[in-house]
Protein backbone atom coordinates (compact mmCIF):
# COMPACT_ATOMS: atom_id res chain seq x y z
CA UNK A 1 0.00 0.00 0.00
CA UNK A 2 1.28 3.44 -0.95
CA UNK A 3 0.86 6.03 1.83
CA UNK A 4 2.03 9.60 1.18
CA UNK A 5 0.16 11.58 3.85
CA UNK A 6 -0.14 10.77 7.53
CA UNK A 7 -0.71 12.50 10.88
CA UNK A 8 1.27 11.53 13.96
CA UNK A 9 1.75 12.70 17.53
CA UNK A 10 5.20 13.01 19.11
CA UNK A 11 5.94 13.44 22.81
CA UNK A 12 9.44 14.30 23.94
CA UNK A 13 10.70 13.04 27.28
CA UNK A 14 10.45 14.97 30.54
CA UNK A 15 13.65 16.04 32.26
CA UNK A 16 14.60 14.23 35.44
CA UNK A 17 13.76 15.79 38.80
CA UNK A 18 16.45 17.49 40.84
CA UNK A 19 17.15 16.06 44.29
CA UNK A 20 17.21 17.51 47.78
CA UNK A 21 20.07 15.85 49.64
CA UNK A 22 22.84 16.72 52.13
CA UNK A 23 26.26 15.30 52.84
CA UNK A 24 26.10 12.82 55.70
CA UNK A 25 29.71 11.80 56.18
CA UNK A 26 31.61 11.05 59.33
CA UNK A 27 34.11 13.73 60.34
CA UNK A 28 32.59 16.18 57.81
CA UNK A 29 30.64 18.74 59.86
CA UNK A 30 28.21 21.08 58.10
CA UNK A 31 28.34 19.00 54.94
CA UNK A 32 25.96 21.24 53.06
CA UNK A 33 23.65 20.50 50.11
CA UNK A 34 24.58 17.63 47.77
CA UNK A 35 21.48 16.98 45.62
CA UNK A 36 22.27 16.40 41.95
CA UNK A 37 20.49 17.68 38.83
CA UNK A 38 18.08 15.62 36.79
CA UNK A 39 19.06 14.27 33.36
CA UNK A 40 17.86 15.62 30.03
CA UNK A 41 14.72 14.14 28.51
CA UNK A 42 14.90 12.47 25.12
CA UNK A 43 14.00 14.44 21.99
CA UNK A 44 12.06 13.18 18.95
CA UNK A 45 14.10 13.39 15.73
CA UNK A 46 13.01 12.63 12.17
CA UNK A 47 15.82 11.28 9.98
CA UNK A 48 15.86 10.43 6.28
CA UNK A 49 16.31 6.77 5.37
CA UNK A 50 16.80 6.27 1.64
CA UNK A 51 15.56 2.68 1.97
CA UNK A 52 11.99 3.84 2.63
CA UNK A 53 9.63 4.67 -0.22
CA UNK A 54 6.32 5.43 1.53
CA UNK A 55 4.94 6.47 4.93
CA UNK A 56 3.34 3.05 5.36
CA UNK A 57 5.22 2.41 8.63
CA UNK A 58 3.22 5.21 10.28
CA UNK A 59 -0.16 3.78 9.38
CA UNK A 60 -0.41 1.68 12.53
CA UNK A 61 2.09 3.49 14.74
CA UNK A 62 1.11 7.13 15.12
CA UNK A 63 2.15 8.06 18.66
CA UNK A 64 5.85 8.26 19.47
CA UNK A 65 7.20 8.85 22.98
CA UNK A 66 10.78 9.51 24.05
CA UNK A 67 12.19 8.39 27.40
CA UNK A 68 12.31 10.66 30.44
CA UNK A 69 15.59 11.74 31.99
CA UNK A 70 16.82 10.13 35.18
CA UNK A 71 16.35 11.89 38.52
CA UNK A 72 19.24 13.55 40.28
CA UNK A 73 21.02 11.59 43.00
CA UNK A 74 22.97 12.10 46.20
CA UNK A 75 26.59 13.29 46.25
CA UNK A 76 25.90 15.81 43.50
CA UNK A 77 25.39 13.07 40.91
CA UNK A 78 23.45 14.09 37.82
CA UNK A 79 20.70 11.79 36.59
CA UNK A 80 21.00 9.80 33.39
CA UNK A 81 20.23 11.66 30.19
CA UNK A 82 17.68 9.87 28.01
CA UNK A 83 18.50 8.79 24.47
CA UNK A 84 16.78 10.59 21.64
CA UNK A 85 14.11 8.73 19.70
CA UNK A 86 15.02 8.72 16.00
CA UNK A 87 12.18 8.07 13.52
CA UNK A 88 13.06 7.10 9.96
CA UNK A 89 11.20 8.82 7.11
CA UNK A 90 11.61 8.53 3.31
CA UNK A 91 13.39 11.12 1.20
CA UNK A 92 11.12 13.97 0.15
CA UNK A 93 9.12 14.18 3.41
CA UNK A 94 7.69 17.59 4.30
CA UNK A 95 6.90 18.08 8.00
CA UNK A 96 4.07 20.40 9.07
CA UNK A 97 2.56 21.43 12.39
CA UNK A 98 -0.97 20.11 11.94
CA UNK A 99 -2.43 22.67 14.35
CA UNK A 100 -1.52 25.70 12.21
CA UNK A 101 -0.17 24.28 8.94
CA UNK A 102 3.31 25.78 9.46
CA UNK A 103 6.09 23.94 7.63
CA UNK A 104 8.72 22.82 10.14
CA UNK A 105 11.15 21.25 7.70
CA UNK A 106 11.75 19.55 4.37
CA UNK A 107 13.77 16.33 4.54
CA UNK A 108 15.27 15.69 1.13
CA UNK A 109 18.81 14.31 1.32
CA UNK A 110 20.02 11.08 2.89
CA UNK A 111 20.89 11.69 6.55
CA UNK A 112 18.85 14.91 6.90
CA UNK A 113 17.54 15.31 10.44
CA UNK A 114 14.88 17.47 12.09
CA UNK A 115 14.21 17.81 15.83
CA UNK A 116 10.41 17.99 15.98
CA UNK A 117 9.98 17.77 19.77
CA UNK A 118 12.70 18.84 22.19
CA UNK A 119 13.22 16.96 25.42
CA UNK A 120 12.91 18.86 28.70
CA UNK A 121 15.98 19.91 30.64
CA UNK A 122 16.70 18.28 33.96
CA UNK A 123 15.53 19.97 37.13
CA UNK A 124 18.16 21.54 39.37
CA UNK A 125 19.14 19.90 42.64
CA UNK A 126 19.33 21.80 45.90
CA UNK A 127 23.08 22.40 45.48
CA UNK A 128 22.15 24.87 42.72
CA UNK A 129 20.12 27.02 45.11
CA UNK A 130 22.78 27.40 47.82
CA UNK A 131 23.68 31.02 48.60
CA UNK A 132 25.25 32.96 51.49
CA UNK A 133 21.75 33.81 52.72
CA UNK A 134 20.55 30.22 52.43
CA UNK A 135 23.52 27.82 52.60
CA UNK A 136 21.35 24.72 53.11
CA UNK A 137 18.27 25.05 50.85
CA UNK A 138 15.59 22.43 51.03
CA UNK A 139 14.31 22.98 47.53
CA UNK A 140 14.82 21.48 44.09
CA UNK A 141 13.22 21.66 40.67
CA UNK A 142 11.21 19.04 38.89
CA UNK A 143 12.27 18.29 35.35
CA UNK A 144 11.01 20.45 32.48
CA UNK A 145 8.17 18.85 30.50
CA UNK A 146 9.06 17.67 27.00
CA UNK A 147 7.38 19.15 23.96
CA UNK A 148 4.29 17.51 22.49
CA UNK A 149 3.55 18.11 18.79
CA UNK A 150 0.87 17.02 16.36
CA UNK A 151 2.54 16.63 12.97
CA UNK A 152 1.44 16.05 9.41
CA UNK A 153 3.95 14.19 7.25
CA UNK A 154 3.60 14.59 3.50
CA UNK A 155 5.72 12.65 1.03
CA UNK A 156 6.57 14.32 -2.26
CA UNK A 157 8.32 11.80 -4.47
CA UNK A 158 11.89 12.63 -5.47
CA UNK A 159 11.93 12.20 -9.23
CA UNK A 160 13.88 14.12 -11.87
CA UNK A 161 11.31 13.44 -14.58
CA UNK A 162 7.55 13.20 -14.16
CA UNK A 163 5.21 11.51 -16.63
CA UNK A 164 1.89 13.34 -16.90
CA UNK A 165 -1.11 12.79 -19.13
CA UNK A 166 -4.60 11.35 -19.19
CA UNK A 167 -5.17 7.76 -18.04
CA UNK A 168 -4.22 5.04 -20.55
CA UNK A 169 -1.92 7.21 -22.66
CA UNK A 170 1.00 4.86 -22.02
CA UNK A 171 2.75 6.30 -18.97
CA UNK A 172 3.10 2.97 -17.16
CA UNK A 173 4.13 1.20 -20.35
CA UNK A 174 6.86 3.75 -21.03
CA UNK A 175 8.10 3.53 -17.44
CA UNK A 176 8.24 -0.28 -17.56
CA UNK A 177 10.22 -0.25 -20.84
CA UNK A 178 12.87 2.35 -19.98
CA UNK A 179 13.33 1.43 -16.27
CA UNK A 180 13.26 -1.64 -14.11
CA UNK A 181 9.90 -0.67 -12.62
CA UNK A 182 7.01 -3.12 -12.99
CA UNK A 183 3.78 -1.11 -12.73
CA UNK A 184 0.44 -2.73 -13.40
CA UNK A 185 -0.54 -2.30 -17.07
CA UNK A 186 -4.03 -2.93 -18.46
CA UNK A 187 -6.38 -1.64 -21.17
CA UNK A 188 -8.64 0.38 -18.92
CA UNK A 189 -8.39 3.78 -17.30
CA UNK A 190 -7.12 4.26 -13.76
CA UNK A 191 -5.10 1.04 -13.88
CA UNK A 192 -2.36 2.91 -12.01
CA UNK A 193 -3.59 3.90 -8.56
CA UNK A 194 -0.28 4.95 -6.96
CA UNK A 195 2.85 6.72 -8.25
CA UNK A 196 5.58 4.41 -9.58
CA UNK A 197 9.27 5.28 -9.58
CA UNK A 198 12.10 3.87 -11.71
CA UNK A 199 15.69 4.67 -12.71
CA UNK A 200 16.64 5.32 -16.33
CA UNK A 201 20.24 4.42 -17.23
CA UNK A 202 21.68 5.63 -20.53
CA UNK A 203 24.57 4.11 -22.48
CA UNK A 204 26.68 7.26 -21.91
CA UNK A 205 26.62 6.67 -18.14
CA UNK A 206 23.98 9.24 -17.24
CA UNK A 207 20.93 8.26 -15.20
CA UNK A 208 17.85 9.90 -13.75
CA UNK A 209 14.74 9.01 -11.75
CA UNK A 210 11.41 8.86 -13.57
CA UNK A 211 7.97 8.78 -11.94
CA UNK A 212 4.60 7.81 -13.39
CA UNK A 213 2.03 10.14 -11.81
CA UNK A 214 -1.49 8.69 -12.08
CA UNK A 215 -5.01 9.98 -12.06
CA UNK A 216 -4.77 13.29 -13.95
CA UNK A 217 -8.00 14.21 -15.74
CA UNK A 218 -10.00 17.39 -16.20
CA UNK A 219 -10.88 18.76 -12.77
CA UNK A 220 -7.99 16.97 -11.02
CA UNK A 221 -6.90 20.11 -9.14
CA UNK A 222 -10.41 20.26 -7.61
CA UNK A 223 -10.45 16.63 -6.52
CA UNK A 224 -11.81 14.86 -9.59
CA UNK A 225 -10.26 11.44 -10.19
CA UNK A 226 -7.01 10.76 -8.34
CA UNK A 227 -5.24 13.91 -9.49
CA UNK A 228 -5.41 16.06 -6.37
CA UNK A 229 -4.16 13.12 -4.32
CA UNK A 230 -0.93 12.84 -6.32
CA UNK A 231 -0.34 16.29 -7.83
CA UNK A 232 2.03 17.05 -4.94
CA UNK A 233 4.53 14.57 -6.38
CA UNK A 234 4.98 16.76 -9.47
CA UNK A 235 6.29 19.64 -7.36
CA UNK A 236 9.80 18.22 -7.06
CA UNK A 237 10.24 17.07 -10.66
CA UNK A 238 12.57 19.13 -12.87
CA UNK A 239 11.29 18.04 -16.29
CA UNK A 240 7.79 16.97 -17.30
CA UNK A 241 7.12 14.49 -20.09
CA UNK A 242 3.58 15.22 -21.25
CA UNK A 243 2.26 12.05 -22.93
CA UNK A 244 -0.49 12.47 -25.53
CA UNK A 245 -2.30 9.48 -27.11
CA UNK A 246 -2.28 9.64 -30.93
CA UNK A 247 -4.44 6.55 -31.55
CA UNK A 248 -7.89 8.11 -31.10
CA UNK A 249 -10.41 8.31 -33.95
CA UNK A 250 -11.34 11.79 -32.75
CA UNK A 251 -8.77 14.17 -34.23
CA UNK A 252 -9.56 16.83 -31.60
CA UNK A 253 -9.05 14.56 -28.60
CA UNK A 254 -5.27 14.98 -28.42
CA UNK A 255 -5.23 18.79 -28.27
CA UNK A 256 -8.24 18.87 -25.95
CA UNK A 257 -6.60 16.55 -23.45
CA UNK A 258 -3.24 18.31 -23.80
CA UNK A 259 -4.83 21.63 -22.86
CA UNK A 260 -6.84 20.03 -20.06
CA UNK A 261 -3.75 18.61 -18.35
CA UNK A 262 -1.87 21.92 -18.61
CA UNK A 263 -4.89 23.69 -17.16
CA UNK A 264 -4.90 21.35 -14.15
CA UNK A 265 -1.17 21.84 -13.60
CA UNK A 266 -1.61 25.61 -13.71
CA UNK A 267 -4.58 25.47 -11.34
CA UNK A 268 -2.56 23.48 -8.82
CA UNK A 269 0.63 25.56 -9.09
CA UNK A 270 1.29 28.08 -11.92
CA UNK A 271 5.04 27.52 -11.50
CA UNK A 272 4.69 24.00 -12.90
CA UNK A 273 4.12 25.34 -16.41
CA UNK A 274 7.44 27.22 -16.23
CA UNK A 275 9.34 23.95 -15.99
CA UNK A 276 10.68 22.29 -19.13
CA UNK A 277 7.89 20.24 -20.70
CA UNK A 278 8.47 17.70 -23.46
CA UNK A 279 5.45 16.63 -25.51
CA UNK A 280 5.56 12.89 -26.19
CA UNK A 281 3.22 11.51 -28.86
CA UNK A 282 2.52 7.90 -27.84
CA UNK A 283 1.18 4.76 -29.54
CA UNK A 284 2.69 5.69 -32.90
CA UNK A 285 2.55 2.03 -33.98
CA UNK A 286 -1.26 2.19 -34.30
CA UNK A 287 -3.07 2.97 -37.63
CA UNK A 288 -4.41 6.51 -37.05
CA UNK A 289 -1.39 7.78 -35.15
CA UNK A 290 0.60 9.32 -38.03
CA UNK A 291 -2.37 11.30 -39.35
CA UNK A 292 -3.38 12.46 -35.86
CA UNK A 293 0.19 13.61 -35.18
CA UNK A 294 0.18 15.89 -38.22
CA UNK A 295 -3.15 17.42 -37.16
CA UNK A 296 -1.94 17.73 -33.54
CA UNK A 297 1.17 19.67 -34.63
CA UNK A 298 -0.99 22.09 -36.58
CA UNK A 299 -3.35 22.55 -33.64
CA UNK A 300 -0.43 23.03 -31.25
CA UNK A 301 0.98 25.88 -33.35
CA UNK A 302 -2.37 27.70 -33.09
CA UNK A 303 -2.87 26.89 -29.41
CA UNK A 304 -3.47 30.11 -27.46
CA UNK A 305 -3.06 28.50 -24.04
CA UNK A 306 0.71 28.11 -24.38
CA UNK A 307 2.64 30.97 -22.77
CA UNK A 308 5.94 29.82 -24.22
CA UNK A 309 7.01 28.77 -27.70
CA UNK A 310 5.55 25.64 -29.27
CA UNK A 311 7.24 22.64 -27.63
CA UNK A 312 9.15 19.99 -29.55
CA UNK A 313 7.17 16.78 -30.11
CA UNK A 314 8.81 13.38 -29.76
CA UNK A 315 6.78 10.55 -31.37
CA UNK A 316 7.35 7.17 -29.71
CA UNK A 317 5.98 3.68 -29.44
CA UNK A 318 6.80 2.01 -26.16
CA UNK A 319 5.76 -1.36 -27.58
CA UNK A 320 8.11 -1.28 -30.61
CA UNK A 321 10.69 0.97 -28.83
CA UNK A 322 10.39 3.52 -31.66
CA UNK A 323 11.92 6.91 -30.72
CA UNK A 324 12.78 5.98 -27.12
CA UNK A 325 16.54 6.49 -27.41
CA UNK A 326 16.15 9.97 -28.92
CA UNK A 327 13.59 10.95 -26.27
CA UNK A 328 15.73 9.76 -23.36
CA UNK A 329 18.87 11.46 -24.70
CA UNK A 330 17.01 14.76 -25.10
CA UNK A 331 15.52 14.41 -21.62
CA UNK A 332 18.96 13.82 -20.08
CA UNK A 333 20.35 16.87 -21.91
CA UNK A 334 17.45 18.94 -20.60
CA UNK A 335 18.09 17.75 -17.05
CA UNK A 336 21.73 18.83 -17.32
CA UNK A 337 20.54 22.37 -18.03
CA UNK A 338 17.79 22.49 -15.41
CA UNK A 339 18.51 23.29 -11.75
CA UNK A 340 17.14 20.97 -9.10
CA UNK A 341 13.81 21.81 -7.48
CA UNK A 342 12.92 25.06 -9.18
CA UNK A 343 11.70 27.50 -6.56
CA UNK A 344 9.44 30.50 -7.06
CA UNK A 345 11.54 33.28 -5.56
CA UNK A 346 10.56 36.81 -6.48
CA UNK A 347 12.84 38.41 -3.88
CA UNK A 348 15.58 40.51 -5.44
CA UNK A 349 19.13 39.67 -4.47
CA UNK A 350 19.79 43.12 -2.97
CA UNK A 351 16.70 43.01 -0.75
CA UNK A 352 16.87 41.78 2.82
CA UNK A 353 13.91 40.97 5.02
CA UNK A 354 14.08 40.55 8.78
CA UNK A 355 11.39 38.49 10.49
CA UNK A 356 10.96 38.64 14.24
CA UNK A 357 8.89 36.24 16.30
CA UNK A 358 6.21 37.97 18.31
CA UNK A 359 4.90 35.83 21.13
CA UNK A 360 1.30 36.90 21.73
CA UNK A 361 0.48 34.03 24.09
CA UNK A 362 -0.28 35.38 27.63
CA UNK A 363 1.81 34.03 30.49
CA UNK A 364 -1.33 33.18 32.46
CA UNK A 365 -5.11 33.34 32.28
CA UNK A 366 -7.64 33.69 35.09
CA UNK A 367 -11.19 32.34 35.11
CA UNK A 368 -13.75 31.41 37.75
CA UNK A 369 -15.91 28.30 37.87
CA UNK A 370 -19.48 27.91 39.12
CA UNK A 371 -18.28 27.11 42.65
CA UNK A 372 -16.41 30.39 42.94
CA UNK A 373 -12.94 28.84 42.62
CA UNK A 374 -10.36 30.91 40.74
CA UNK A 375 -8.69 28.86 38.00
CA UNK A 376 -5.17 29.70 36.80
CA UNK A 377 -4.01 28.48 33.39
CA UNK A 378 -1.45 29.50 30.78
CA UNK A 379 1.52 27.81 29.16
CA UNK A 380 4.26 29.59 31.12
CA UNK A 381 2.44 29.35 34.45
CA UNK A 382 1.72 25.64 34.05
CA UNK A 383 5.33 24.99 33.06
CA UNK A 384 6.58 26.68 36.25
CA UNK A 385 4.03 24.71 38.27
CA UNK A 386 5.09 21.36 36.80
CA UNK A 387 8.71 22.17 37.61
CA UNK A 388 7.89 22.96 41.26
CA UNK A 389 8.65 20.31 43.87
CA UNK A 390 5.47 20.37 45.96
CA UNK A 391 6.97 18.19 48.69
CA UNK A 392 9.21 20.94 50.07
CA UNK A 393 7.95 24.17 51.58
CA UNK A 394 10.86 26.23 50.24
CA UNK A 395 9.98 25.15 46.69
CA UNK A 396 6.37 26.24 47.24
CA UNK A 397 7.49 29.61 48.57
CA UNK A 398 9.71 30.07 45.52
CA UNK A 399 6.74 29.28 43.26
CA UNK A 400 4.65 31.86 45.14
CA UNK A 401 7.34 34.48 44.51
CA UNK A 402 7.38 33.55 40.81
CA UNK A 403 3.61 34.03 40.59
CA UNK A 404 3.89 37.41 42.28
CA UNK A 405 6.64 38.43 39.88
CA UNK A 406 4.45 37.46 36.90
CA UNK A 407 1.67 39.70 38.22
CA UNK A 408 -0.76 36.92 39.15
CA UNK A 409 -1.52 38.36 42.61
CA UNK A 410 -2.36 41.79 41.25
CA UNK A 411 -4.45 40.31 38.44
CA UNK A 412 -6.48 38.28 40.94
CA UNK A 413 -7.18 41.42 42.98
CA UNK A 414 -8.34 43.25 39.85
CA UNK A 415 -10.67 40.34 39.05
CA UNK A 416 -12.22 40.70 42.51
CA UNK A 417 -10.46 37.96 44.48
CA UNK A 418 -10.79 38.33 48.26
CA UNK A 419 -8.59 37.03 51.04
CA UNK A 420 -9.60 33.45 51.79
CA UNK A 421 -10.77 32.64 48.23
CA UNK A 422 -9.66 29.31 46.78
CA UNK A 423 -7.27 29.33 43.83
CA UNK A 424 -6.65 26.21 41.75
CA UNK A 425 -3.85 25.23 39.34
CA UNK A 426 -4.73 21.90 37.73
CA UNK A 427 -5.50 19.69 40.81
CA UNK A 428 -3.50 21.80 43.28
CA UNK A 429 -5.49 24.30 45.39
CA UNK A 430 -4.39 26.99 47.81
CA UNK A 431 -5.88 29.98 49.67
CA UNK A 432 -5.49 33.51 48.34
CA UNK A 433 -4.04 35.79 51.00
CA UNK A 434 -3.96 39.58 50.75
Amino acid sequence: MFVDQIKIEVRAGKGGDGMVAFRREKYVPNGGPAGGDGGRGGSIILKVDEGLRTLMDFRYHRIFKADNGGNGMIKQMTGRGAQDTVISVPQGTTVKDSTNGQILGDLVDQGDQLVVAKGGRGGRGNIRFASPKNPAPEMAENGEPGQTMNLELELKMLADVGLVGFPSVGKSTLLSVVTGAKPKIAEYEFTTLVPNLGMVKLDDGRDFAMADLPGLIAGASKGVGLGLQFLRHIERTRVLLHLVDMSSEDEKQAITRFDAINHELESYDPELLKRPQVVVATKMDLPNAAENLVIFKQQLEKDQTLDQQTPVIYPISAVTHQGLTTLLQYTADLLDQTPAFLINDDTKSDETSVYKFADTTPDFQISRDSDGIWLLTGEKLLKLFEMTDLQHEESLMRFARQLRGMGVDEALRQKGAQSGDTVQIEKFTFEFVE
